[in-house]
């Protein structure tokens, strides 16, 4: 006889998921439906393959991560503690189900922003917005400029 097939936990049957406890007219859940998240994965999809064995990021977690660090002017740090606290933004970045844990460390957003380059970062925040401006989730006079600081730079103190 074979292995029996993994039944799934108790706790995971009645577990709700975000889309049937958070008010689906919010801003972000509206935009994460306007937004391709396919095209950003096929654009992205050589950037986001691990070579070390790990697995590599969601396309979308990363994309998602760095268009509401960019939103809310939130450093590395900021934008992942607060993707905890935030089932909005976890909805947004793709998840089904309330995480508790980090996504990623803060650190693997800076080696993402230097792996896809500004010109990457710039694509992925281009798509973000049009469809949010598309979509009427943000006028046209907030998408004026958009200024990406992909660099890691030690503090100059004196």
């Amino acid at each position: 006889m074979g292995p029996k097939p993994s039944q799934p936990q108790s706790g995971e049957l009645f577990r709700p998921r975000l889309d049937e406890q958070l008010n689906m007219k919010h801003p972000l859940v509206r935009l994460a439906a306007l937004i391709d998240w396919a095209e950003i994965e096929r654009t992205f999809a050589v950037s986001f393959t691990s070579g070390r064995g790990r697995p590599a990021l969601a396309p979308r977690l990363v994309a998602g991560l760095l268009y509401l660090q960019h939103t809310f002017d939130a450093s590395d740090e900021a934008v992942v503690n607060t993707w905890v606290e935030n089932p909005y933004w976890q909805l947004f970045c793709g998840e089904t189900y309330l995480q508790t844990e980090l996504p990623i460390d803060p650190s693997s957003l800076t080696r993402w922003r230097q792996r896809i380059g500004e010109e990457g970062v710039e694509t992925l925040l281009a798509a973000s917005i049009e469809a949010a401006r598309r979509g009427g989730v943000i006028h046209k006079t907030s998408t004026q400029q958009v200024i990406v600081d992909t660099t890691v730079m030690p503090k100059a103190i004196a």
